[in-house]
């Protein structure tokens, strides 16, 4: 991924920030992101969906509802 000014540079960082706040999951945190309640419950049926992050350089998937 080419960065082209300081103004693309500041999307992609807000862009990854809310990847790994919201969505990557966190070995210390049982594999939960930050931002989730601990006391949420994860669907573990249904079909997984995609969805692209930072032009497709990282994939997250989620539940379809």
């Amino acid at each position: 991924m080419l960065i082209y000014d300081e103004r693309h540079l500041r999307s992609v960082l807000n862009e990854y920030v809310e990847h790994h706040n919201a969505h990557r999951p966190h070995q210390s945190r049982r594999q939960r992101p930050p931002d989730q309640d601990k006391d949420a419950v994860v669907p573990l049926e249904g079909r997984i969906q995609r969805r692209k992050v930072l032009s497709g350089a990282i994939n997250e998937y989620h539940r379809a509802a």
